[in-house]
């Protein structure tokens, strides 16, 4: 399996002399193409800084993180903004939607800022449109929608690019139990017929059990990791929650 991302021994500390909290403290795994992953982690655990670190939000203290080979880490801050549009896409739990556009607008732009020939735009949008399931919002505006429907728009928008990498931030947390299944379907359908390759933190039990692996982060370091296999989601939630329970109980988004 081809290796998307790659970290290596990162750490992120903040603070100074005698008073640094080791937000990531030595974390090394890595991320197959087609891999959906989920991270999870109690308030504090340094999953989000994790992610920020991932997504160039960020810079790492130590370490690497190889993102299709290239070592984000050692990157200028001019070659970071390109990097990250050609790369990567991000799904925020705040949608982050363009109100003034309506969601085909919203999606096309990222392929306008990519420079995309104006006869692909269409066709492409479209397609990722259907694949989401928001066909017939294409015309319609932010407040037009419900949030279920604008984060599939961000979804939508994060996708069409076809990103190496899609990093979702707590996708599901602003979102009702009926719009968040929605949503993680979508993401399952990515995942499954376009090879999407998705990192998503999240806290919800639920949401993780769309994941096919998640690792379990604590006071900065890799707690456990456990991996679906071939059991179905219910079995594998049981297990999450297994896991979730050890950390000691519910765990608090970031």
């Amino acid at each position: 399996m081809e290796t998307i991302l790659k970290v290596e021994n990162l750490q992120k500390y903040y603070g100074g002399k005698g008073n640094i909290t080791k937000a990531v403290d030595n974390i090394s795994f890595q991320v197959g193409k087609g891999e959906y992953i989920g991270i999870m982690g109690a308030s504090g655990s340094g999953k989000t800084t994790l992610l920020n670190c991932i997504s160039t939000i960020d810079c790492a203290t130590a370490g690497s993180i190889f993102i299709n080979g290239i070592d984000i880490t050692k990157m200028r801050s001019g070659e970071i903004s390109k990097f990250r549009r050609d790369y990567l896409g991000f799904i925020f739990q705040d949608f982050n939607l363009l109100d003034t556009l309506t969601a085909y607008d919203n999606i096309a732009l990222a392929l306008t800022i990519m420079k995309v020939p104006a006869d692909e735009i269409r066709p492409r949008v479209e397609k990722t449109a259907e694949l989401l399931n928001i066909t017939d919002v294409l015309k319609k505006y932010p407040y037009q929608m419900s949030g279920g429907q604008k984060q599939r728009v961000a979804s939508a928008r994060a996708i069409v690019t076809n990103p190496a990498l899609v990093l979702a931030d707590e996708p599901t947390g602003a979102l009702d139990s009926k719009s968040a299944k929605m949503l993680l379907e979508s993401f399952d359908r990515l995942n499954t017929q376009v090879s999407a390759t998705i990192l998503m933190v999240t806290h919800d039990a639920f949401a993780a059990s769309y994941c096919k692996r998640i690792l379990f982060i604590k006071d900065g370091k890799i707690f456990n990791e456990i991996i679906r296999g071939n059991e179905t989601r219910k079995m594998f939630f049981d297990r999450i929650m297994e896991v979730v329970s050890v950390l000691g109980g519910e765990l608090d988004a970031d």
